[in-house]
């Protein structure tokens, strides 16, 4: 079955680096586009950033266009998000997703960032 495991938050001081990871199985990882998007406790959960099958295109919430960058490794199964510059605002739980046939979002379990001195 079709699995997302998102790896790599943690408590990183403001103007540090993460480095999120989000491990797919179950099904074609080189065939779709791939989103990351994050929530906090109380609000709607939010898009940040999408690359296509290929890894060659991508786009970003003005949120974190600049500070964020999403990738892939397609020999890997992996879709990362390597968020430099970070703030106490981009404390939230970060998942990754794709939809995939039939128009199904699929979901990761969640990764929590918290980022405080």
């Amino acid at each position: 079955q079709v699995q997302l495991v998102e790896s790599g938050g943690g408590l990183v001081q403001p103007g540090g680096s993460l480095r999120l990871s989000c491990a797919a199985s179950g099904f074609t990882f080189r065939g779709y586009g791939m989103n990351w998007h994050r929530q906090t406790p109380g609000k709607e959960r939010e898009w940040l950033a999408v690359i296509d099958s290929g890894g060659y295109s991508t786009n970003y919430a003005e949120s974190v266009k600049g500070r964020f960058t999403i990738s892939r490794d397609n020999a890997k199964n992996t879709l990362y998000l390597q968020m430099d510059s970070l703030k106490p605002q981009d404390t939230a739980v970060y998942y990754c997703s794709f939809r995939g046939a039939g128009a199904i979002d699929y979901w990761g379990q969640g990764t929590q960032v918290t980022v405080s001195s």
